[in-house]
């Protein structure tokens, strides 16, 4: 566990280990709309840039509704 062993969350997924390192959590369900290109990945990323906005971490929820149309 990244966060768990001293380590610290930021913004949309990425967090610091306890040495300092940075890195990013990806969902799947985010990589894979994303991935999906044309209209799909254009919802997803909006919706991605809107939880950065306001929130530390990912809504998976909102990135599978927006994957539905």
């Amino acid at each position: 566990m990244i966060v768990g062993n001293g380590g610290m969350e930021s913004a949309c997924g990425w967090c610091k280990d306890r040495w300092g390192l940075s890195w990013q959590i990806t969902p799947r369900v985010l990589t894979d709309a994303l991935t999906a290109g044309g209209a799909e990945a254009k919802r997803a990323f909006e919706a991605m840039m809107t939880m950065k906005k306001t929130m530390k971490k990912i809504d998976l929820a909102a990135i599978e509704a927006v994957r539905r149309g």
